[in-house]
């Protein structure tokens, strides 16, 4: 589909919501708009619109600006220039010269984003008012004061076409921008946000400047403040920081270009190196205010949803494709609708055509029925609660509406689609999905053009006059989230069957409540020549029971708010749970089911099995796929058939190819089973009540294999230097990886966290990301990683970039100075001091999210651990010193045994 761009390539506030239910005391020069649902706005004298939506349910905050700049106010000439800028402003101000790494010593979760209506900015980080005074003051400065620099130009220029060298390699993605080109032919939004490659590398300061100048101004912007925080506050914080800036004397005109009515079907033909087909179209619709733009929504569900979907049934289900999807674009002027089929090499491509066009056009013959719309309602309804309800996703989600024309189309959209009805569907179908309206493969002239309506603009205003929203959702408890609390608040126990549990109940906003559940199973002789067999056993646990199909699973699991992820390989399978407090017994109960009672239905079978052999076909000329492989395979010491081995793109067709449904029967039956196993819980819930479901659910299913913990055992690492050329690929990649003979628990393991942080481990502040990305411009996204083994002495120390081809000199010589720099002259205290920061304000992050809690919660169970070693290694980092962390980095890091693959078109695009 079409990507939005982002400038990334990946003392708490207690306060709760209940006692800021007053409206907070209006500083001088602000005034209060108008509140829906527990969100208020307010707008400052120079024309910023202020959203503060105060949720205390978990200890961070959010700081979001939207910007109503995009690809759609570029003129000729300047295609990716709001792109452009948005990595530009991460560069500084004389104020906040270091952006990017002040946000990194902070511990915040940054990124920047851009789109066809607007650009955004924001930053997530524990909650304290030291960090939010900071984060409004820095997003205040570079609003006007940003360098936007000849020399920052000059080095982001090649992360840039980095950037889009990376999206080369993704023919889906080229094939959308390409059809987006041929549906608009007069509008920006055919125009890809990242901009032609001759605007972005052409670009002059000055212009780059009268842009910037233009439209990042308070009149231009709406600042949104989510989660915990007091509104008193912090609107006079905004009012210090955003109000001294004056109002700006210029006019910004709106945009009026618009495409004609559609006369005809428009084809597209894109051919490149790969095995995997695609079949894409779009329709034109409505704006994003616009009352059908619900209607869409539904219809995109409908269509492309697996497995409920339409285009499921008619293209996969038939072994037609191997995966669908669809998706109702949400833009300010009339948009799209986009549908995508996915095929292997062996399907043709003209039936799955013809049957992907029959399905959308003919609804005349084939009727929207109740039953459709009342899922796609209750899917897209649950969504939007699950958003609503967590304060981050929130307040990063309001861009979208702001970017449509207010940002109580969130709620607007919500309770259109709430009322919407299946005629409505129907006439939005028979009106828009027709074939002069469709981007698709071929122009074919018609005499009698059988044309949509005219679309217009829509006042998103006019629209919303007398709008109220709905009553305010329950809220949470401000919850502390240090380890001993967590320690304190979490019950531990072992349940009847054998799985050890952690269960930590609180109040959150909406009941939301997560859980995790992982059970064990097999050694290393037993699983001997099973791996393909029981990743697949996996993939089919919620495809049918012996009562359920797999569309009665699926419609359960809406019924009861659930979103339930089931996946496993040759040792374990693991689920993953999000619903609320009301549903979350019901919800455990079918997963159990699911667990105990799978049918394993052959039709599924056959599907997944398809879908498992397309992958491998479209890895196979991936870069990045194709070094991974190659990395893994060196480092492999185990003959074929050994659950460690690392097989070969050949050798993993062939074996997936090979399983029968016989196999994958006599897996479970002789492997599955609840005697070994972890499940955490985390939200609102009833404990005693989960814990009688568990032991109902899992009682008397234990596995009869025997039961060994696999574990990859050390072997002295030795160098590798590979080069392999992938044809056609404008990305390649590099990556490297060391084998440490140590645990998580080493002596040096705390010292040589840290030293990975400064080194490559961090934000845009690290080393590496400095020099290779900052500097030299080469890589859209580089860093370093450090995994350590709490099992066994085998833990890995690796880097990673990805970069053009001909940059691969630049790069290793780079990043071989840089290796070479750290273990010479070592890194400083201020390195040190910032990196501990980071890496502690980081960790309790996380930890303020649910989710992420219950998987640490079921690692630490697996560990045989509890909090009380979070605690610990969380102090054994702060103390660890500059002499230490030098001296671990020192220790473990040899650069003559560093394994390193790179992939990409070598051939076409030699080095330099």
């Amino acid at each position: 589909m079409v990507k939005m761009r982002g400038v990334i390539a990946l003392g708490l506030l207690t306060v709760s919501l209940v006692g800021w239910a007053k409206t907070p005391s209006l500083p001088a020069g602000v005034t209060q708009v108008t509140t829906v649902e527990g969100v208020t706005e307010y707008r400052l004298k120079n024309g910023l619109q202020v959203i503060l939506a105060p949720d205390s349910s978990k200890p961070t905050t959010t700081v979001n600006i939207t910007y109503r700049v995009g690809s759609r106010m570029e003129n000729y000439g300047e295609t990716g220039m709001a792109h452009l800028l948005e990595h530009l402003m991460f560069k500084g101000t004389p104020k906040h010269p270091t952006i990017a790494a002040d946000l990194s010593h902070r511990g915040m979760r940054p990124n920047g984003t851009t789109w066809f209506d607007r650009t955004n900015y924001f930053e997530t980080f524990s909650a304290s008012e030291d960090n939010l005074s900071w984060a409004l003051a820095m997003e205040a400065d570079r609003m006007v004061n940003s360098f936007i620099a000849r020399k920052d130009l000059d080095s982001e220029m090649t992360v840039v076409r980095n950037e889009m060298e990376k999206d080369e390699n993704d023919a889906s993605g080229i094939l959308m921008d390409k059809l987006m080109a041929t549906a608009y032919q007069w509008h920006n939004y055919g125009k890809s946000t990242i901009g032609a490659r001759t605007d972005v590398e052409n670009v002059s300061i000055p212009h780059l400047q009268a842009f910037y100048h233009k439209y990042y101004q308070p009149d231009n912007a709406t600042l949104v403040v989510a989660g915990s925080f007091d509104p008193s506050k912090t609107l006079a914080l905004i009012n210090k920081d955003f109000g001294s800036i004056p109002k700006p004397k210029r006019v910004i005109e709106p945009t009026y270009t618009l495409d004609p009515v559609q006369d005809g079907e428009r084809e597209v033909t894109l051919r490149r190196v790969g095995d995997v087909k695609y079949v894409e179209a779009v329709y034109h619709s409505v704006a994003a205010a616009h009352p059908d733009n619900a209607a869409f929504k539904i219809l995109a569900y409908i269509m492309g949803d697996t497995p409920s979907g339409r285009l499921h049934k008619a293209l996969v289900e038939k072994g037609l494709a191997t995966a669908v999807s669809a998706e109702s674009f949400n833009l300010d002027e009339p948009g799209v609708i986009y549908f995508e089929a996915d095929l292997s090499k062996e399907q043709s491509l003209d039936k799955a055509k013809a049957a992907f066009i029959d399905t959308i056009e003919n609804i005349h013959e084939h009727p929207i029925t109740d039953q459709e719309v009342e899922r796609a309602k209750a899917n897209l309804l649950n969504d939007i609660t699950q958003t609503f309800n967590d304060p981050e996703s929130f307040g990063i989600s309001l861009s979208t509406a702001i970017a449509n024309g207010d940002w109580r189309l969130f709620f607007l959209n919500r309770d259109r689609i709430q009322k919407i009805t299946t005629q409505d569907v129907e006439r939005v179908a028979e009106t828009w999905f027709k074939s002069s309206n469709r981007t698709l493969g071929e122009f074919i002239p018609t005499a009698k053009p059988d044309r949509v309506p005219y679309a217009t603009r829509v006042d998103a205003k006019e629209q919303l006059k007398g709008y109220t929203g709905n009553k305010i959702v329950s809220q949470a408890e401000a919850f502390d989230v240090s380890p001993l609390n967590i320690q304190k608040r979490t019950e531990w126990g072992t349940l009847a069957s054998g799985v050890r549990y952690a269960l930590l109940p609180k109040k959150t906003r909406g009941s939301t409540v997560f859980a995790q559940l992982n059970l064990h199973f097999g050694d290393a002789n037993n699983l001997k020549d099973k791996s393909e067999v029981a990743k697949m056993v996996a993939g089919l646990l919620d495809r049918g029971t012996d009562k359920l199909t797999r569309q009665q699973i699926s419609d359960r699991f809406t019924e009861l708010k659930a979103q339930v992820s089931i996946t496993g390989g040759p040792t374990g399978v693991s689920v993953s749970v999000l619903t609320d407090r009301q549903h979350l017994a019901d919800t455990l109960s079918l997963v159990t089911d699911l667990l105990r009672h799978s049918s394993f239905p052959e039709s599924e079978f056959k599907q997944l099995q398809r879908a498992a052999i397309a992958t491998i076909e479209q890895e196979r000329t991936d870069p990045q796929a194709i070094a991974g492989n190659a990395l893994s395979r060196h480092f492999n010491h185990y003959p074929k058939g050994d659950v460690r081995y690392v097989s070969t793109f050949d050798e993993v067709e062939t074996d997936v190819k090979a399983i029968t449904l016989e196999q994958i029967k006599q897996f479970y039956h002789d492997f599955y089973g609840a005697n070994r196993g972890e499940f955490a819980v985390v939200g609102d819930f009833d404990p005693q009540q989960i814990k009688s479901v568990l032991n109902k659910g899992l009682d008397q299913w234990s596995s009869a294999a025997h039961y060994e913990l696999v574990l990859n055992e050390y072997q002295t690492p030795t160098a590798l230097h590979e080069v392999i050329n992938t044809p056609d690929k404008a990305n390649a990649v590099f990556i490297m990886k060391l084998s440490l003979p140590i645990m998580e628990d080493d002596p040096s393991a705390p010292a040589l966290k840290v030293a990975n942080t400064i080194f490559g481990g961090g934000f845009l502040s690290s080393r590496l990301a400095t020099r290779i990305r900052q500097k030299e411009g080469i890589s859209y996204g580089v860093g370093s990683f450090l995994r350590l083994n709490d099992k066994t002495k085998n833990s890995t120390l690796g880097a990673y970039a990805i970069y053009a081809p001909q940059n691969l000199s630049r790069l290793e010589q780079a990043f071989k100075e840089e290796t070479d720099k750290a273990l010479k002259d070592g890194f400083s205290e201020t390195e040190v001091k910032e990196a501990k920061q980071s890496l502690r304000q980081s960790a309790a992050l996380g930890r303020a999210q649910d989710d992420a809690l219950a998987g640490l919660l079921t690692k630490l169970l697996f560990d045989n651990h509890d909090m009380t070693y979070v605690e610990k290694m969380d102090n054994d980092l702060q103390q660890v010193s500059v002499a230490e962390a030098n001296q671990a980095f020192k220790k473990w890091v040899t650069p003559a045994s560093f394994a390193e693959v790179m992939a990409g078109d070598f051939n076409k695009h030699p080095a330099k």
